[in-house]
């Protein structure tokens, strides 16, 4: 159903019954080539034909279309759709981007998203369950960069570092953002 004849094919064939010819003539193109697409969809159950004299009448399917939708997008099956996508890529990508081969970090990105992805990576060098001195807190992130206070106040600001009223504590927040 991806390709682009297929679907003015069903689209087609959803307002009225037609034969290989008539298909042909209406999306310019031959015969065979609306045959090949139509044998596609016959096989998928998306559009059936009956004989009429010396031609085939297709017709579409439309209960089967919502047989497989409802396979498809049902909440079992869903997440199953996109079991292999790299989930981490577009993060993978921005630290790519904006970090150098020792891990400092080129700059610091201007966009919010962006920033966000790069403050979880710095984040990730603070151990759960360790407090941190303000002092020890600005040796870890000036290994990333030089304005190792904006680091520190971004970190806080998104939640992934929390601090004592008096700033002399800090510890990675280890719940769930």
């Amino acid at each position: 159903m991806s390709d682009i004849t297929r679907l003015k094919i069903i689209s087609l064939l959803s307002q009225q019954e037609l034969s290989v010819e008539q298909l042909a003539e209406m999306l310019g193109l031959k015969s065979p080539t609306v045959s090949h697409h139509l044998a596609v969809l016959v096989k998928a159950g998306l559009v059936s034909a009956r004989p009429d004299s010396y031609y085939n009448i297709y017709r579409f399917e439309n209960e089967q279309l919502e047989k497989m939708s409802a396979r498809l997008l049902a909440s079992e099956t869903l997440p199953s759709v996109a079991a292999e996508v790299d989930m981490d890529a577009y993060d993978k990508k921005v630290i790519r981007n904006y970090s150098n081969p020792d891990g400092s970090l080129k700059a610091l990105p201007s966009q919010r998203k962006k920033m966000i992805v790069i403050l979880n990576y710095v984040a990730s060098s603070f151990k759960p369950g360790i407090r941190y001195t303000e002092k020890q807190v600005n040796e870890i992130l000036a290994r990333f960069h030089e304005d190792f206070v904006s680091l520190r106040r971004d970190l806080i600001d998104i939640g992934k570092l929390k601090r004592d009223k008096d700033g002399s504590g800090y510890w990675l927040n280890e719940t769930k953002q």
